[in-house]
């Protein structure tokens, strides 16, 4: 067992730089990070740390300290991971139903709880707001911006085309998102009855639930 296990204080920057020339392609962060979302998606975010990334990369306890200060800055490059894959999910979405703004709403939303039903570990820790000093990490802050940015632009689609009610886009973002966000954790917790989820499909529920935002009867329009 390394001594830096246990005193990660004497871990010298000799130490650090040997570990990372000697990866494949210095592709050493990438790869840390990725092993913390397999731990993450697999075992919860509680089980997560440096070392244990380290050890399922393959490389001494030392390494990681080339890339990150400590936990939080690992958890901070997941967060930002899984924020990329969200935007990626609604953006294609909305991309795929260009011009049709009532699609764009209802599939973009739908795909921000398929990623969560996919990979709930992963999506509840991006979500989290486990980040104390989310300010220290501005790959983080761009592209939670960039995310809810996205959302208010679904949003002013769909109040030019009357499908949500006029207002602030930014407090109508936060009105679908809080929409959607609720539903994901009803179903992430189990507290959708079997009763209900026997009669009806997810998607139906969801459709359902988005239909008390919007002023056009989904149902008519499907």
């Amino acid at each position: 067992m390394s001594v830096y296990t246990h005193y990660p204080f004497l871990i010298t920057q000799e130490a650090i730089m040997s570990e990372k020339s000697s990866y494949h392609h210095g592709d050493l962060k990438n790869a840390l990070i990725q092993a913390g979302i397999e731990i993450v998606s697999s075992k919860g975010a509680s089980a997560l740390s440096l070392r244990k990334v380290a050890r399922k990369v393959g490389v001494s306890h030392a390494a990681p300290y080339a890339h990150f200060a400590d936990k939080q800055a690992l958890v901070a490059a997941i967060l930002t991971e899984g924020y990329k894959k969200l935007y990626d999910k609604v953006y294609a979405a909305v991309e795929l139903h260009q011009g049709r703004p009532l699609q764009q709403l209802i599939e973009a939303s739908w795909s921000y709880i398929e990623f969560a039903l996919k990979d709930p570990n992963h999506f509840k820790i991006t979500l989290s707001g486990v980040v104390e000093k989310e300010k220290d990490y501005p790959d983080l802050v761009e592209i939670t911006v960039k995310n809810f940015k996205l959302v208010v632009s679904i949003v002013e689609v769909c109040q030019k085309a009357g499908i949500l009610r006029a207002g602030p886009s930014d407090l109508m973002a936060v009105a679908v998102w809080s929409q959607v966000h609720g539903f994901v954790l009803l179903v992430l917790e189990g507290q959708i009855s079997h009763a209900l989820l026997e009669s009806w499909s997810l998607k139906e529920m969801w459709l359902f639930s988005l239909n008390q935002l919007t002023i056009v009867d989904i149902g008519e329009i499907q």
